[in-house]
């Protein structure tokens, strides 16, 4: 499809505006969950930025990207998010944590996945080549179809390197990777769950050098709830670094944000954050304003790239966000739309 070429190419904010355009058409034309959706939204609640509307339209007057209908990422629990034409039975799963039932991914093309995760990488940290990369990931392990697990699993590989791998909870055996094992080595990647990095970190502390340590999140139901400004002091002060990084992916998405530190995030080429505000699921907050994190990930050409989130965050621009933590108890309007 002509899509895989593209997005992978984008380099420009217009390059962005113009693809998603064209992929919101096609989705529009080509995926009869999202055309129902659309037309929903946008014929008997709210239209484009917030006006109201009284009648079904679909796409005509949209012009940029944040005026694109977003579906409740809930719809990934309730349907099979394909294009027309498309039928897999391979799907990635979410972890069910909450304790409901599963959001389901479901995937027509793996080179997609395989290639976006890549790539996104690559764009912030070069080629994974250069690094020896550690996975704590012990509650992910035990779940099949998992996407982080297939991400990590891949990237491990490219890093060519045999010290690389997953670690279950043998902190003595980890512990001896990042101590001594390593001298003369390339740069270390510690990439874990939330409560696993800081089990590690109070069991083993230690000062890390040549070590980035990542945390993707997963504190819910194993430890006590830390903002994330306490979670990475404490991880800062256990392993002897000045920074935490951190990924923000989903079951739900094809594509990673990435952060430095200070839980500010930026996204690859080709996936666009933007705000919602709580009372208006078509409506567009303004920079550093809190809101619902609406994410847009090309990549998803196949599935739908267009995903309002129950995450609450801020944005600092085009290409950098913050996540606050979730929106409790959240009602997005339209969810209930489609019940077949």
């Amino acid at each position: 499809m002509a899509f895989f070429e593209k997005i992978f190419t984008i380099s420009s904010e217009e390059a962005f505006n113009d693809v998603a355009l064209e992929l919101y058409h096609f989705q529009y034309e080509n995926n009869a969950l999202y055309r129902q959706f659309v037309d929903m939204v946008r014929g008997t609640g709210y239209g484009v930025r917030g006006e109201r509307r009284g009648e079904a339209t679909s796409h005509p007057d949209i012009s940029h990207y944040t005026e694109i209908p977003c579906i409740p990422i809930e719809f990934f629990k309730s349907h099979k998010i394909l294009i027309d034409g498309k039928n897999t039975d391979k799907f990635f799963a979410s972890s069910g944590t909450t304790g409901t039932n599963t959001s389901k991914h479901f995937i027509a093309d793996i080179e997609v996945y395989e290639k976006s995760f890549t790539k996104g990488f690559e764009h912030f940290f070069g080629s994974p080549e250069n690094y020896v990369i550690l996975a704590l990931l012990p509650n992910y392990l035990e779940q099949e179809n998992s996407s982080l697990i297939y991400m990590m699993r891949s990237l491990i590989a490219q890093t060519g390197h045999s010290q690389s791998g997953f670690y279950l909870d043998d902190f003595e055996a980890l512990s001896a990777v990042v101590g001594a094992g390593l001298k003369p080595a390339p740069t270390v990647i510690l990439f874990g769950v939330s409560y696993a990095l800081l089990d590690f970190a109070e069991r083993f502390p230690q000062t890390l050098e040549n070590t980035l340590v990542f945390e993707t999140g997963g504190m819910k139901g194993r430890r006590e709830e830390l903002s994330k400004t306490e979670l990475h002091k404490r991880l800062c002060e256990g392993f002897g670094v000045d920074k935490i990084y951190s990924e923000y992916g989903m079951t739900e998405l094809f594509s990673q944000a990435y952060s430095k530190g200070e839980n500010k995030f930026a996204c690859p080429p080709w996936m666009r954050v933007f705000t919602r505000p709580l009372t208006n699921p078509l409506g567009v907050e303004k920079h550093n304003v809190a809101g619902g994190i609406n994410v847009i990930d090309l990549a998803n050409f196949n599935s739908c790239p267009f995903i309002a989130t129950q995450d609450l965050g801020k944005t600092f621009s085009e290409n950098e966000f913050e996540i606050l933590g979730r929106i409790e108890n959240a009602d997005v309007r339209g969810c209930s739309l489609l019940v077949s």
